[in-house]
């Protein structure tokens, strides 16, 4: 990815991240501050947003997307499934969300929001290093920035 600041000027990142089942939400926000660490995203243009579970994730990253502050919005949270459809629910809710605020708003969200079956699975994707999911939603989201700013500029991507 290189260095985000040799494109001219400094990338402005968002995380929203979910409380709820924050043993495997911590592990995913590591892994996206890793990954955004890496790229040379400095610390001070990172803005952690905590919210209370997956459902909020769209509703924050909607307020930060509008706020012109940011390139883009990193979205990590974590749904285990139940015995009810309350599951599916959420997550259909949620990834509706976001994909509506993403089209709204004209800035990249990444979607690393875990749907899992079990708590196993779920740690299994919030393990260390470049395969952990939020690890890939911060890179994805990195990605997106180059994009439209790329395609704001005439640039090839």
């Amino acid at each position: 990815m290189g260095d985000m600041h040799s494109a001219g000027r400094r990338i402005r990142v968002a995380v929203v991240v979910a409380r709820f089942n924050d043993f495997v939400t911590e592990r995913l926000l590591t892994g996206a501050q890793q990954a955004l660490r890496e790229a040379g995203v400095a610390e001070r243009d990172v803005t952690i947003v905590r919210v209370p579970g997956a459902y909020e994730i769209p509703m924050a990253a909607q307020r930060a997307a509008e706020t012109d502050r940011f390139d883009a919005v990193v979205c990590l949270g974590c749904l285990i499934r139940g015995a009810t459809p309350h599951f599916e629910y959420i997550a259909s809710a949620v990834a509706h969300g976001l994909q509506t605020v993403a089209s709204h708003t004209g800035v990249p969200l990444s979607f690393g929001v875990l749907t899992t079956n079990s708590a196993e699975e779920a740690l299994e994707r919030s393990v260390d290093g470049p395969t952990n999911k939020g690890y890939e939603a911060a890179t994805a989201a990195l990605d997106m920035a180059a994009v439209y700013r790329s395609l704001s500029h005439g640039e090839p991507t």
